[in-house]
């Protein structure tokens, strides 16, 4: 998003700093002879030639067309900062001044207005297994923020890590040219707080604190790599305001690219203004859309590799100890599933049948079970090349995106729900809502303290 910076470049509103004494070609004369003016009106306290002047009333005579040719050798205006000579009035008229003052009169100085005080201004960064992400902003009203600038990139960076375990050198290689624009968009700004993250595949590669150190040398930026549960709170602080005011209980999930984080959250009692509070229970699973892809095979997915799929998910979500803490409101018509990744915002895109995504459409939207059934049997049925063809998918997904459903189908099998909503938002929205709060911005109107 394009941060308009209002302002910049603007010359100051006010009064020449040349005196009219000094020798500075044209624009001399033009002072020099503005000042005799002034003197012969003392007194009044006006600005701006005779009404005559200004109305383009002309005497007729000799002299008064000798003026009129003095004035076209010798009088000139900036425009653009370029001198352009005073001889049509149709020109003279289309830079008329709003006040009625000649273009050629010296405005007296306005008092300047003292500065607004400048927002403070939060980043986040997120790094995971496919991608690299920046959010960058400023608070809004109470819980809010305006976002001002943004980066997002797939970079891949787990890829082969379930083979290997530890990260490629050609995946780092592309990660690190990502966070080296996400490090200049930084340093151009005047940042108040920050917070940068790394996700699982750097948990789970064995070089990964190797390839950290490099972030640090080439991109000049200081990652810390967050634990499994520190990453679905931040999952869940980032989607606070899509869970409306008379929900009894949420399951959360945020489908990655190397792990699932899902949270249980129970809000029958007295809530709180932070949702991470209401948690009481969460897990986070060793597998995610790059993972699984890259064990059961991404581009050619039968309806057998499919099932098998979601059972090896399924049987992680069953030793869940915390899995039932939610049995209470499931049946409950203000109990839903509430998804935060790529996986679907991709359904949603394929749902609402878009030329190109448009977050806009995506963020918030609500789909039922049905829906969601006739998208995932939708995309099982398209080969590889069809999903490539699709806008809301496209090359970059187009093997990932049957993992991602496999996911969503075991969590559905466990957390069975008539409603789904979808949030095009998650960790980076959850550390800047954190951030936010803990400085205190928004006791203060938003304006920082």
């Amino acid at each position: 998003m394009e941060d308009h910076d209002t302002g910049a470049g603007a010359s100051a509103v006010g009064m020449s700093g040349a005196s009219p004494t000094q020798s500075a070609g044209p624009h001399t004369a033009r002072f020099s002879r503005h000042a005799g003016a002034r003197q012969r009106h003392a007194g009044q306290r006006q600005i701006g030639l005779s009404q005559a002047d200004q109305h383009g009333d002309q005497p007729k005579g000799k002299t008064r067309k000798r003026r009129k040719r003095k004035r076209g050798r010798k009088v000139f205006a900036r425009d653009e900062n370029v001198a352009v000579p005073h001889a049509a009035p149709a020109a003279a008229a289309a830079r008329q001044p709003p006040s009625g003052l000649s273009p050629v009169e010296p405005r007296l100085a306005t008092p300047q207005r003292p500065p607004q005080q400048e927002l403070p201004v939060f980043a986040a960064l997120d790094l995971g297994t496919n991608n690299c992400r920046l959010l960058v902003a400023v608070p809004g009203r109470h819980g809010q923020f305006r976002v001002i600038d943004a980066f997002s990139r797939i970079v891949r960076l787990g890829e082969g890590l379930t083979a290997s375990g530890r990260l490629s050198q050609a995946a780092m290689d592309r990660a690190v040219e990502a966070l080296k624009i996400c490090g200049e968009k930084l340093r151009n700004r005047k940042i108040r707080k920050a917070r940068l993250i790394a996700t699982e595949a750097c948990r789970s590669a064995a070089n990964g604190v190797e390839f950290l150190d490099r972030v640090e040398r080439e991109a000049g930026l200081k990652l810390e790599i967050i634990d499994r549960q520190t990453e679905a709170r931040l999952a869940v602080s980032g989607c606070g305001s899509l869970v409306e005011r008379d929900t009894q209980g949420v399951v959360l999930f945020d489908i990655g690219g190397g792990s699932s984080e899902i949270a249980l959250i129970d809000l029958t009692g007295r809530r709180s203004p932070r949702l991470a509070n209401h948690i009481v229970s969460w897990t986070s699973l060793p597998v995610g859309v790059v993972s699984l892809a890259e064990r059961f095979g991404g581009r050619t997915v039968t309806r057998e590799t499919f099932a098998a799929m979601v059972d090896d998910v399924a049987a992680r979500l069953k030793v869940f100890d915390g899995r039932d803490r939610l049995a209470h409101v499931l049946a409950s018509p203000n109990f839903h599933l509430l998804g935060t990744s790529g996986t679907v915002t991709t359904l949603a895109g394929v749902h609402l049948d878009l030329d190109r995504y448009d977050r806009r459409r995506v963020d918030g939207l609500w789909m039922d079970r049905d829906s969601v059934d006739r998208m995932i049997e939708r995309l099982i049925g398209w080969d590889f090349q069809q999903r490539c063809a699709n806008p809301c998918i496209g090359a970059d997904r187009a093997d990932l995106v049957l993992a991602g459903c496999a996911i969503l189908e075991a969590i559905r099998g466990v957390w069975p729900s008539e409603r789904l909503r979808v949030a095009d938002r998650g960790l980076r929205e959850g550390i800047l809502s954190e951030l936010m709060a803990d400085d205190g911005v928004w006791r203060d109107g938003g304006r920082g303290r």
